[in-house]
């Protein structure tokens, strides 16, 4: 006898059921449609890159993240043997694994366009709606198997974009009823700050402690701080941007930023990009938008803005965020090519409609049921299913003639709106009886009469 598996889940990864997907299928809706009216194209990128494709661009942590790929058949034959014994695991992984499941779609698309810039116009705005995976810890709100839905223009240095895509943003959380803020800060800021501070080298240490700013307390950054080696004095000056938080985007809050702490001149280029940014939203209602100075986004491509999306009222991490790269395509040889993206975390989202009691975003599967009553009431019910179907009603036929119970019991477990009985009475008269399931009412309609009625509640 085989051995019975256990039926459990990799960890990091979890199921659907058909009326979580209902509500997953309109969060992708609502972003889809934004991004469509935003003039975004579609593409698609492969699960699977090669590993040098991706490693070096996320950070040193990043890189400890990516799922790697042993290669196939005897993957250890050419391995060098004294690492193995010595169990050098950096070294030896170039020598196990050329390829690993895509981190994130940003760079997939950085190395797309490259292979494809003969047949792209730019700028070029692309979206993107796929899986991506990282050997994170699993924790609420932390996935290792989770959608990414993507955003970029690449190939236009101009600040107006920053403005769309704060204006996309907006659009998508306020139709999917979520209380949010939008931060913003700048790279360059940062990089300015640590420039001024003579410790331009420790510049990207700095953004990976700070990025931990929102899983942790300022007091244990400062103990990571001063054991990555800044100092005493380093500490506090960072200590300084945190208390600065809250300024306003307006050209007195920006006065106040740069009086009160000491940038180079990109720290002050990266003042003057976020006032172009904000002087492009003027006109509009943006109160949820706000600077925030310890935002880093610890992802090593991006250069100039840099934008996060968190929930208000839900303690569950970025659910959007991304920012400007001004030569991402270089490492692939194509180079000065400045871009900016943003990323909707779809989990997280998910996550956090359906935890609302508001999250019913059309659940029911299917509009209407037929009652099977056997062989030559089938064969009627299956040509009125046959016409339903090609005027676009969805409708399928319980597949055994069951006990009447039990298939009324299954179609309102399916969520239909309806269900059609067809039994000797409605094929004598040309007929059949439509029941509401909500209201318990029926009536008696001709095929006509059955499209029409069914056409207004009918959804696909």
């Amino acid at each position: 006898m085989a051995k019975v598996i256990k039926p459990r889940l990799a960890k990091g990864t979890r199921d659907f059921s058909p009326t979580e997907m209902a509500l997953r299928r309109h969060i992708f809706g609502v972003i889809e449609k934004y991004f469509k009216r935003f003039g975004f194209d579609q593409i698609e990128t492969p699960a699977v890159e090669n590993l040098e494709t991706l490693t070096g661009k996320y950070g040193e942590e990043g890189d400890r993240l990516i799922f790697k790929i042993l290669n196939s058949g005897d993957y250890l034959d050419g391995v060098d043997s004294t690492l193995l014994q010595n169990r050098e695991s950096n070294a030896l992984i170039p020598q196990l694994c050329e390829k690993a499941l895509r981190y994130d779609l940003t760079v997939p698309f950085a190395r797309y366009v490259v292979q494809h810039r003969n047949d792209i116009s730019f700028p070029f705005r692309r979206y993107q709606i796929q899986p991506v995976w990282r050997a994170d810890r699993p924790q609420k709100g932390r996935y290792r198997e989770f959608y990414q839905c993507d955003a970029d223009v690449i190939g236009s240095n101009s600040l107006l974009l920053e403005a769309e895509f704060i204006q996309l943003i907006t659009l998508v959380f306020r139709e999917l009823n979520i209380n949010y803020t939008i931060k913003l800060n700048s790279r360059k800021i940062l990089f300015g700050f640590c420039e001024a501070l003579g410790i331009e080298s420790k510049f990207t240490a700095f953004t990976t402690i700070l990025d931990k700013l929102d899983k942790k307390p300022w007091q244990a950054l400062k103990t990571e701080f001063l054991e990555a080696g800044f100092s005493d004095d380093q500490t506090k000056a960072f200590e300084s941007i945190n208390d600065l938080n809250g300024l306003e985007l307006s050209k007195t809050g920006f006065e106040n930023l740069k009086a009160a702490i000491k940038l180079s001149n990109i720290g002050q280029q990266g003042l003057a990009e976020l006032q172009e940014i904000m002087s492009y939203l003027s006109s509009q209602t943006l109160s949820n938008v706000r600077l925030d100075l310890t935002l880093a986004r610890g992802l090593n491509y991006y250069t100039g803005a840099i934008i996060e999306v968190a929930a208000k009222d839900v303690d569950i991490g970025s659910i959007c965020g991304g920012g400007r790269y001004d030569d991402l395509t270089g490492i692939f040889g194509l180079e000065e090519m400045s871009g900016i993206g943003i990323s909707f975390g779809i989990d997280r989202i998910f996550d956090i409609l359906s935890a609302s009691p508001s999250a019913d975003h059309g659940n029911k599967s299917t509009s209407v049921v037929f009652i099977n009553f056997g062989n030559k009431e089938l064969d009627y019910s299956l040509k009125a299913l046959d016409k339903l179907r090609s005027a676009g009603i969805r409708a399928e036929i319980y597949p055994d003639p069951d006990k009447l119970k039990k298939q009324f019991k299954y179609a309102d477990n399916k969520g239909a709106s309806h269900v059609v009985t067809a039994g000797e009475l409605e094929i004598t008269k040309s007929m059949y009886t439509l029941k509401d399931l909500k209201t318990g009412e029926q009536e008696l309609l001709n095929m006509e009469g059955l499209i029409n009625t069914l056409g207004a509640d009918a959804y696909i």
